[in-house]
């Protein structure tokens, strides 16, 4: 059923699947308190949401922006590939890109669960050979339409293991680009604590270390939704690392400041905060 629902949403507008999905962010919060409740302590815990058994206008947008960021979905995996990177509207920073190539190296991109995600790597592999590194679905179906969907032009998927690295390290020593999720939690072993938010959250450490390791750009990339299915606005912008101090704390607070820029078209229903199966909590104030 869902098979043939996703299928089904391919062929309508992007701005009907964006008014569909307003709809269906509220439904999903209605019917999941844990869902619900995640979103508003996740709120409350950045500072936008005082109380965290109340409503406010941000909370509101953030149901409906969830929502959006679903019904997209198939629009962004099953339309022409043409279409997909022609609803980028504007794209803020190629500079930085066109600077990185001219120079030989690799890049970067930090891409956060922050508006449309999925479009940035169909959008930067216009430039480069693009290599994503992606978590396979439980269902087999959706991982051919995702991964039917993801890798076109010049992109390509890496599974998140250590082949998948290797993948990467590879493709940026060729000077090809690579697209991480920074806020994504990684496995035990894999991370550091760093403070999101004002609370501890495990964070990839695989960022910086292909960074050190292969001297590339680093870009964080944002593309914000606009209104009524329009389309995209992308944003990409340097990311000096200091590999003296923590990277991982150094690229959080990169991406508290880009959240604050759109705060409704962050992913608040995920699990920022989840502690890893054989890692400890640091202890308060360390």
């Amino acid at each position: 059923m869902f098979k043939i629902i996703f299928q089904l949403c391919t062929k309508l507008p992007l701005r009907v699947l964006h008014r569909l999905g307003t709809v269906l962010g509220s439904v999903i919060y209605i019917l999941s308190d844990r869902y619900a409740a995640r979103i508003r302590e996740n709120l409350h815990q950045a500072g936008f949401l005082p109380n965290p058994k109340q409503g406010n206008a941000l909370l509101s947008a953030v149901i409906a922006e969830a929502g959006k960021s679903v019904a997209e979905l198939p629009w962004v995996w099953g339309r022409p590939y043409e279409e997909v990177v022609g609803a980028v509207l504007a794209c803020h920073g190629m500079e930085h890109i066109e600077a990185a190539r001219a120079s030989g190296r690799g890049i970067i991109y930090l891409t956060p669960h922050l508006g449309c995600f999925e479009v940035i790597g169909l959008y930067a592999s216009l430039h480069a050979p693009m290599t994503n590194m992606y978590s396979p679905p439980r269902q087999k179906w959706l991982d051919v339409f995702m991964r039917r969907g993801r890798e076109r032009g010049h992109a390509k998927l890496a599974k998140a293991d250590m082949s998948g690295v290797r993948m990467l390290y590879k493709a940026l020593k060729r000077g090809e680009a690579i697209g991480l999720l920074p806020d994504q939690v990684p496995s035990g072993g894999e991370g550091e604590w760093a403070e999101f938010f004002g609370r501890p959250a495990y964070t990839m450490t695989l960022a910086g270390r292909l960074a050190e390791s292969s001297g590339a750009v680093v870009l964080l990339a944002s593309a914000q939704r606009q209104a009524d299915g329009r389309g995209y606005v992308l944003n990409f912008e340097p990311l000096d690392l200091d590999f003296s101090r923590s990277v991982p704390q150094q690229i959080n607070a990169e991406l508290e400041r880009m959240i604050r820029a759109f705060p409704e078209q962050y992913l608040w229903s995920y699990n920022r905060y989840k502690v890893p199966r054989g890692i400890e909590m640091p202890e308060a104030g360390k």
